[in-house]
């Protein structure tokens, strides 16, 4: 897997409200990757929040970004560190959270959880 081919597909636009702490939530419920073991599909749903600073992520880039991981194999801690990592390189918000929540595979479900603070 190449990240950085990936993390091209991410654009921004600039934040007309750079002074005030807000915060964002998308809610990205079809995500699909592969199981680096199995080679069995992955699903879950991503949940990012994030205060901006001077720039916002683009929701189209956002969705096509995401679908480049629909093929890889990639365990799940992985993954949302990658993910994170590149939205963060791409954004550089105040904070960001990404919350994935995958669905359950032989009766266990894993939500992984990573944070970031400028």
């Amino acid at each position: 897997m190449s990240s950085d081919s990936f993390r091209d597909k991410l654009e921004s636009f600039e934040n007309q409200f750079p002074d005030r702490d807000y915060k964002i939530e998308i809610v990205c419920p079809e995500f699909t990757s592969v199981c680096p073991k199995t080679g069995q599909p992955d699903f879950g749903t991503l949940v990012f929040e994030y205060t901006p600073g001077k720039l916002c992520v683009e929701l189209k880039s956002l969705k096509m970004y995401l679908q480049s991981f629909r093929n890889e194999g990639i365990f799940y801690e992985n993954i949302t560190n990658t993910i994170l990592d590149d939205f963060v390189a791409v954004v550089q918000p105040k904070w960001a959270l990404l919350t994935a929540k995958f669905t359950p595979r032989g009766g266990i479900s894993s939500i992984i959880k990573v944070e970031h603070s400028a």
